[in-house]
């Protein structure tokens, strides 16, 4: 009766020690992911600044480049499938193909704006407008944040990915409500990582 009791006890203990640790395993995912998605916020926040900021740069740079329609035309496209992936990315960041979309549209939209920056060095007039010298700034320096930004998300969905991928958290992950991978943000890093360089 002695041993039935011990035993009893001993396998209340074990599994209240279980509960405990698989308590800790939840928190910390939960903790984890709060960051990934804080850290996505502050990508959507400058992504959008940048966004934002292009409806002014072409309607600055339009009346200096009327012959350059067709580049005109693609930065506004560019920026409304960048604005499309964003919004498609901020309702599901968990989704792998919403990251991956999200990161192709905001690299055709480097694109297109290094490609408006290059046709703006050849009007001398534009290039001393001191509303294209602010956006330029502008522009510059958002993309300064997108960069800082981009990898403080990455260094969080890291951290994540591991938590996840690690024994003995791997058995729970599933059952918490965790079984996919983060997705991380690639974007062109040469776009992003040395912005357009206008010189006035």
């Amino acid at each position: 009766m002695m041993y039935v009791l011990f035993a009893m006890v001993a396998l209340g203990g074990l599994l209240l020690l279980l509960l405990l640790f698989g308590v800790q395993v939840f928190n910390r995912f939960v903790a984890l992911r709060n960051r990934v998605d804080n850290a996505f916020s502050q990508i959507e926040v400058q992504l959008k600044r940048r966004h934002d900021l292009i409806p002014n740069l072409v309607e600055t740079v339009k009346g200096y480049m009327k012959h350059e329609r067709e580049t005109l035309e693609a930065v506004i496209n560019a920026r409304n499938s960048a604005v499309s992936g964003l919004q498609g990315a901020a309702a599901d960041p968990g989704s792998a193909d919403a990251i991956a979309a999200m990161a192709a549209a905001e690299k055709g939209l480097s694109g297109a704006l290094g490609r408006l920056f290059a046709l703006a060095e050849a009007y001398p007039d534009l290039k001393a407008n001191q509303n294209m010298m602010q956006l330029t700034e502008e522009i510059t320096s958002t993309e300064n944040k997108i960069s800082f930004a981009r990898q403080a998300y990455n260094d969080a969905v890291t951290a994540y990915n591991i938590y996840k991928q690690s024994f003995p958290q791997v058995i729970f992950a599933a059952s918490f409500g965790h079984s996919t991978d983060r997705q991380l943000l690639q974007f062109d890093s040469q776009q992003i990582a040395e912005p357009p360089q206008v010189s006035f």
